[in-house]
């Protein structure tokens, strides 16, 4: 059967939904072709469930510190696995149902349930039907990346998707990865009760931030009995009785470590292998990330790629951020770039990080003049208050034009206290624009100004 469609959606992650709900209100006819789990990486195997499972493990520290507070348990908290993950089960499930509930009353859309796979520049094969249109759009997403380790293929290992299925605690989770999921799992475990090991090839964890961002993020996982090991070249798999050996070539440590679990965090990779994209002559990188230009367009005229399968973004937000700028370009007449995006992000550790723009690093690199403010969090009321007073903020600015370049900030409500400078890069306002605000009292945001104010020339 070949049935026709003004535009054709494959996946239904963060962009897609959205985009066929405005392709659809625009009077368009839309097919949206998902051969899975509706709300992709993020609804499924990412933000939902791992962003609740950390919310669970907070309240198991903050009930293991309860008497720092004056709150009275009578003995040690129990984590109950089980009733953990149905918690963090429900938020997907509720999730998932909600978009396709949504997708499936749609006027104008018509969701289909496949593999779709091109057989030209505007057709596309799902199961027996061929769907065509004159505009595609590719909203594929990722998966983890599995290496080709030594021993890899010899052990049972896991990912972020099964990790998030666990529903028993292991008794030691060694995570291959120091970046930003394995933290976030490595974290959140060791406050379950799990020993836990982070192994990383690179001579830091985090190694794309800062060196004082890496070593104090660093210190909070050792001081919560994270074990770290970096600088490993050489990383070996091999079954052994307790579960699986984790060979190491580090500077410093046992060489062998012995674990009853695996997590690979090493990386991601896009679902592009299996789309026929060459049939289409979608061109890819060398990774297999779909090219896409200013505007997310391919170099096949009338197909688009947005979300991690273009390699310009690897969030939710940058996804959703892709959706609105080929909204705005096709149906409301605008000129919304890709490049016009201020680059920000979070590591949902605890306390998290809240990052936008460019690192001190990077920007030293610019050979820009520079004014560089740090603040320690312990010098911030609301985390004295909270006795949550580890980390630091700190931001980068170009000491002619005004302009941030960029900042962090490592601490209590870091996740949300960057959006105040997140705006002031989006709106492209000087650095004295937030300096003379009046934050509330008392916040973490208020120290911003405070920051502003004490900058030093870098």
């Amino acid at each position: 059967m070949s049935l026709t469609f003004d535009a054709i959606i494959i996946g239904a992650g963060q962009a897609g939904p959205s985009l066929a709900g405005r392709l659809a209100d625009a009077g368009m006819s839309v097919a949206i072709v998902e051969r899975k789990f509706f709300g992709g990486t993020c609804v499924n195997t990412g933000c939902k469930p791992t962003k609740t499972l950390v919310a669970s493990a907070y309240a198991a520290r903050m009930a293991a510190r309860a008497a720092e507070y004056g709150v009275v348990i009578d003995g040690p908290p129990r984590i109950d696995m089980a009733r953990v993950k149905a918690r963090a089960g429900k938020v997907i499930t509720d999730s998932r149902q909600g978009i396709e509930s949504w997708l499936g009353g749609m006027a104008n859309c018509a969701v289909l349930r496949g593999h779709a796979r091109f057989e030209g520049p505007d057709r596309l094969r799902v199961g027996d039907e061929m769907l065509t249109a004159p505009r595609i759009f590719l909203n594929v997403g990722g998966r983890a990346a599995v290496p080709d380790m030594p021993g890899v293929d010899t052990v049972p290992f896991l990912t972020n998707s099964n990790m998030v299925e666990l529903d028993h605690l292991p008794k030691h989770l060694v995570v291959i990865g120091g970046s930003y999921i394995g933290l976030e799992f490595a974290q959140m475990y060791r406050r379950f009760g799990a020993d836990v090991t982070v192994v990383e090839m690179n001579d830091r964890l985090v190694s794309r931030e800062d060196e004082d961002v890496s070593a104090a993020i660093a210190d909070i996982l050792a001081a919560e009995g994270v074990g770290i090991r970096v600088g490993a070249k050489c990383i070996r798999l091999a079954p052994h009785g307790e579960g699986v050996a984790v060979a190491v070539d580090c500077v410093s440590g046992a060489p062998e470590i012995m674990g009853s679990h695996v997590l690979l965090a090493v990386g991601r990779r896009p679902n592009t292998d299996d789309l026929g994209l060459e049939i289409a002559g979608v061109e890819t990188d060398a990774r297999g990330y779909i090219k896409v230009d200013d505007h997310l367009a391919t170099n096949v005229p009338g197909i688009w790629a947005m979300g991690d399968c273009n390699g310009r973004g690897a969030f939710t937000h940058t996804a959703y951020n892709d959706f609105e700028i080929v909204a705005a370009n096709l149906l409301d007449g605008q000129d919304w770039k890709l490049s016009q995006r201020v680059p920000g992000y979070a590591l949902y550790t605890d306390p998290p990080l809240g990052r936008v723009g460019m690192t001190e690093t990077a920007a030293r690199a610019t050979g820009r003049p520079l004014l560089i403010g740090k603040r320690l969090m312990t010098r911030v009321g609301r985390a004295v208050e909270k006795g949550e007073t580890q980390g630091f903020m700190k931001v980068a600015v170009d000491a002619e034009t005004k302009r941030i370049l960029g900042a962090a900030i490592l601490g209590t409500g870091g996740d949300e206290a960057i959006h105040g400078i997140l705006d002031m890069m989006n709106a492209g306002a000087p650095y004295t624009t937030l300096q003379r605000a009046v934050p509330i009292h008392p916040t973490v945001s208020e120290l911003i100004p405070t920051m502003l104010g004490e900058m030093k020339p870098g």
